[in-house]
């Protein structure tokens, strides 16, 4: 079965996938390196813990993907309360995953099954292009900056190798298959 990266005739369209990957990566990385008891650790005030965040960046991904491609299955969301990091891990990627495929459509020249980004119900829908992967990118980093200063206030600060690690792009890309860089396809 071809891969969305191997379906995707743009240089645009498989740079998107790739960079996405590598987002997704990151959250992967911040989570297995996250010491167990921040998972549920509440945080001073009305804000979400690392469970939730991390729940919610999945679920968002759901939305986007049912309300903009919803000829793909779209994965079963998760609730904060009860979802382990090992659940939360596979729900990433397995949204991740669909987001690819999406975004292949959208941006990789198939036909215009993707025609417009939904972000949500309330929202107007903007046409497909680098605006709705910078949004959806925007998102994630957002909550990642969220879950880093949340672990760190919380007494479980993320090693350095892990919080710089996350902007070690090439190595990122490498591990998600595009050891050339985005949007590159291997010889």
């Amino acid at each position: 079965m071809a891969t969305p990266q191997q379906k995707t005739h743009t240089q645009l369209g498989r740079a998107a996938i790739q960079i996405f990957a590598a987002n997704d990566r990151m959250n992967q990385i911040l989570i297995e390196h996250l010491d167990p008891l921040a998972w549920r650790a509440k945080p001073p005030g009305k804000v979400r813990s690392i469970a939730a965040i991390f729940t919610h960046m999945h679920n968002v991904r759901c939305k986007w993907i049912r309300l903009t491609a919803p000829h793909l299955k779209v994965p079963r969301q998760l609730h904060h309360a009860h979802c382990t990091r090992r659940q939360a891990r596979a729900g990433l990627a397995e949204s991740a995953a669909r987001c690819a495929e999406m975004l292949a459509e959208a941006l990789g020249g198939s036909a215009g099954r993707v025609e417009k980004f939904l972000r949500d119900g309330w929202a107007r829908p903007w046409p497909v292009g680098v605006e709705m992967l910078c949004y959806m990118i925007s998102h994630e980093a957002h909550h990642r900056g969220q879950v880093s200063m949340l672990a760190h206030q919380l007494g479980f600060r993320l090693p350095i190798n892990v919080t710089s690690g996350i902007w070690n792009w090439e190595k990122l890309w490498k591990e998600c298959g595009a050891p050339g860089g985005p949007g590159l396809l291997e010889e």
